[in-house]
């Protein structure tokens, strides 16, 4: 699986919950950490996305994806232990920390993997 497949409705779902935040509680900071991570992780969907179709990787977009994700484990991740509410930094660090084993794994593994041009 590519990663701008499971990148970019991530990066929605942390957009809308910085927007949904503000809505909720006034927070400037959910509204700037959620929606500036959100933008982060369009912009490296976008790189990844424009490299995939010249059959090539997107380094710098795949190391974007990975710090975004692992900084939002950490952060939601200490929200969660301060709070001990399930929702939403319960919910967001979980989700974050998959995003970033799969991250590790694609850098890991040589990035995207491309078939042989048949001619």
């Amino acid at each position: 699986m590519h990663d701008f497949c499971f990148t970019i409705p991530y990066g929605m779902i942390v957009f809308c919950g910085g927007l949904i935040g503000f809505a909720r509680k006034g927070s400037t900071t959910s509204l700037a950490g959620g929606v500036g991570t959100g933008l982060l992780l369009f912009l490296a969907s976008y790189l990844t996305l424009s490299a995939f179709h010249k059959r090539k990787n997107s380094w710098v977009g795949l190391i974007l994806e990975t710090v975004c994700a692992s900084a939002l484990t950490w952060v939601m991740g200490q929200r969660y232990a301060e709070t001990a509410k399930i929702m939403p930094a319960g919910l967001v660090a979980g989700i974050s920390g998959l995003m970033t084993a799969f991250y590790l794994y694609k850098i890991a593994t040589g990035g995207n993997h491309f078939p042989a041009k048949t001619e």
